[in-house]
């Protein structure tokens, strides 16, 4: 540990804190966790508070805070802790609009902090170089096939199915983050989105974009997959095809 690590308050604690962010900042001698928030999960060894609100309140020391709540919460966690000039790790989804995350960008250059929106996706070992080959490559054609079972990854989860909670988006924002990275600025021309009954947000999507220069690119999003699990990006390239 540094002799003077940031102190750390995780807001949201459920499985992908417990599995994820507790013991990569356990590791991480430029950090010390000094607090957490949540509504039901808590963590061994520091205090916990019910609310982010309640958290600042009784420890000024924390210097950044960790927002790892479902994303209908995340906007207001957020401003709270820009307003208290708290340094402010964004899980993804960043926010429900762009015009939230805009606010939030004003709010922590007005309060002189940072505001970081990350997408652990792009941090995979192999998407750089991916992105490497189809710079030197002439793309003309993708394909994006995100296929997993919810009731796998997600058990008894309820939020995800609320307004705002991004149904198959959520896992979908993982094949995106990588998309956007690796292949060239592309626009959606076309989606249908798969309603199950009595919920608020898609199980399923199928969505056509085209590149700045006019290429397709199709994206299958599926919640509902049995069996093999796939996460794949496909392009058709001048050097042949690659499959990430």
């Amino acid at each position: 540990m540094t002799s003077n690590p940031i102190k750390l308050g995780i807001v949201g604690v459920g499985k992908i804190v417990r599995d994820q962010h507790l013991p990569a900042v356990a590791k991480d001698g430029d950090y010390q966790l000094a607090a957490a928030a949540s509504r039901h999960g808590k963590v061994d060894g520091i205090p916990n508070y019910p609310t982010i609100e309640a958290m600042l309140a009784a420890e000024p020391g924390v210097q950044a805070v960790s927002l790892c709540m479902p994303p209908q919460f995340r906007y207001d966690a957020a401003r709270t802790a820009l307003e208290a000039k708290k340094h402010v790790f964004l899980e993804k989804p960043p926010g429900a609009t762009v015009s939230e995350v805009e606010h939030l960008k004003a709010l922590a250059d007005k309060n002189g902090v940072s505001l970081f929106a990350s997408w652990h996706s792009r941090y995979a070992p192999a998407v750089e170089a991916a992105r490497a080959f189809l710079v030197s490559a002439k793309l003309t054609s993708a394909a994006i096939n995100w296929k997993e079972d919810v009731r796998r990854w997600h058990p008894n989860q309820e939020w995800i199915w609320e307004p705002g909670g991004f149904g198959v988006f959520d896992p979908g924002i993982n094949a995106l983050s990588i998309a956007t990275h690796i292949l060239p600025p592309m626009f959606i021309t076309s989606a249908v989105l798969d309603f199950p009954e009595n919920r608020a947000a898609p199980v399923a999507a199928h969505v056509a974009f085209r590149t700045s220069n006019g290429l397709p690119v199709t994206m299958e999003l599926d919640w509902l997959q049995t069996g093999p699990q796939s996460w794949d990006i496909l392009a058709e390239t001048d050097k042949g095809k690659m499959v990430l």
